[in-house]
């Protein structure tokens, strides 16, 4: 793990306009635990957590930490924090055990709580519908490639819209439709973990056929605030040979132009269409489903952590998240790190940012998520000193606030995340969180950044007093 050489000035607080969001974010699988409590059923995430190999040291969100039972608890942090905004997620199998009928009164119940819970702390809750812990009973009947799985979301939608509705205010569909797709069903490294470019190009385009039917009920019910949430990055060239460039065009195309075109243009790039049909993995686009896929949004979520770095005629063995990618690869990054390996380049998020100013139609954005993680330990003063991460959030924020300064219209800022968690494949290893979690004892503790965060949030509020 390489640390940060150059440590940035704190954030300008002052850059960011009166009216500014300042949040933070977590996702429902990552903490909540619970998995067999109140009639939950099993998501892809349990059954793939308990396969064996698919997870570093066999880790499960069997406990997490906890949030199911601990929310109370974790409210108050994020109220001592000073934050505006919590960004959640929903778990699916806790509402819809199966998927589809059944409605568990119980698990909404929980979100009912926790709803009620931020209102009563001034803190706006954020909603989103789904961050990829999908019904077990749904995967078996063939998940996110059967179209029929886009219809079932809509109905969940609209049990947790009917149910939520009149308390939040901020909805989003989905999170990372990219990771739920071709992370999921290209590489097989995310649940249901398939190999398979034909299923996957299924997946993408039901997945966003389940945002713009989703997207119907929530406008149906007079949800005010309505997005999507996409992780993005700029994608770099290795050299300026054709080879590396054409991977350039071809990579770019699959993590940034299929999403962002589809959503917002309401066309698939000709381009990508051609790559994924050369490939054997069509998009199985019918009459009118792009029309639905490109509703208007209320505004955009941006999910950015690094800048990718890609290779031509090069395969590193790995399995690739590219439909048809088997020639090319992502290149290890050269500067300094975090411990997941990713670079850190928050010149990336001004790019992408003013990308997305300069070749989309006009739509408010949200940093909905942003963060790093790192080996944190508890010092001998009961404190978590996270210099690295400090930087990291220091020098994104002001990243954004550039943006800001250059005409992007940016609403909010979500940092990633709340608390240590379950993250993924990678289990307990990775810490990504600005509040410590003990996993042994649960016991949470503000690290430095969280400190630093809530300094940002506190100068904001005072240079606009």
């Amino acid at each position: 793990m390489t640390s940060i050489d150059v440590r940035p000035e704190p954030t300008d607080a002052g850059a960011f306009p009166a009216g500014f969001t300042w949040g933070a974010a977590t996702s429902s699988y990552q903490i909540e635990g619970a998995v067999d409590v109140d009639g939950r059923g099993p998501s892809i995430w349990d059954t793939f957590s308990h396969t064996p190999g698919r997870t570093r040291d066999g880790d499960t969100g069997d406990v997490a930490v906890e949030h199911y039972t601990r929310y109370r608890e974790d409210v108050a942090l994020m109220a001592e924090l000073g934050l505006a905004a919590y960004r959640f997620s929903v778990a699916w199998p806790r509402v819809m055990p199966q998927g589809r009928g059944q409605v568990e009164q119980r698990g909404l119940d929980f979100y009912r709580r926790l709803v009620d819970e931020l209102l009563d702390k001034g803190i706006a809750p954020w909603l989103t519908l789904y961050h990829w812990d999908l019904p077990q009973a749904l995967q078996d009947e063939g998940g996110w490639t059967a179209r029929d799985t886009a219809a079932r979301f809509a109905d969940y939608t609209a049990v947790v819209v009917q149910a939520l509705g009149d308390r939040v205010p901020h909805w989003s569909t989905l999170n990372e439709p990219w990771c739920s797709s071709l992370l999921s069903h290209q590489a097989g490294l995310h649940a249901p973990g398939e190999r398979d470019g034909a299923r996957a190009a299924r997946a993408v385009h039901h997945l966003l056929l389940a945002h713009g039917l989703g997207t119907q009920v929530l406008r149906e019910a007079a949800a005010p605030d309505v997005g999507l949430t996409l992780n993005l990055a700029p994608i770099d060239p290795a050299g300026d040979s054709p080879a590396d460039l054409e991977v350039q065009r071809r990579v770019d195309g699959q993590m940034n132009r299929m999403w962002l075109d589809a959503v917002l243009l309401g066309r698939y790039p000709d381009d990508v269409v051609a790559d994924l049909e050369a490939a054997g993995a069509p998009l199985p686009v019918q009459d009118g489903d792009l029309a639905v896929i490109s509703a208007p949004l209320d505004w955009l979520g941006v999910n950015y952590y690094f800048r990718n770095r890609v290779v031509g005629g090069s395969t590193s063995g790995k399995p690739s998240p590219w439909i048809g990618g088997q020639d090319y690869e992502e290149v290890e990054p050269t500067g300094p790190a975090t411990s997941m390996g990713w670079g850190i380049a928050p010149d990336g998020l001004r790019e992408l940012l003013g990308r997305l100013r300069d070749e989309y139609p006009p739509v408010p954005l949200v940093i909905t998520e942003n963060g790093s993680a790192w080996d944190d330990v508890v010092s001998a003063d009961g404190a978590v000193h996270d210099p690295a991460r400090v930087d990291y959030l220091h020098s994104h924020l002001t990243a954004a606030g550039a943006a800001l300064a250059e005409g992007v219209d940016l609403r909010g800022y979500f940092a990633w995340s709340l608390l240590d968690n379950f993250e993924w494949a990678q289990g307990y290893a990775k810490r990504f969180g600005i509040v410590h979690v003990d996993y042994a004892t649960q016991q949470r503790t503000p690290k430095d950044s969280a400190r630093a965060y809530a300094d940002v949030i506190r100068r904001h509020q005072a240079a606009h007093a």
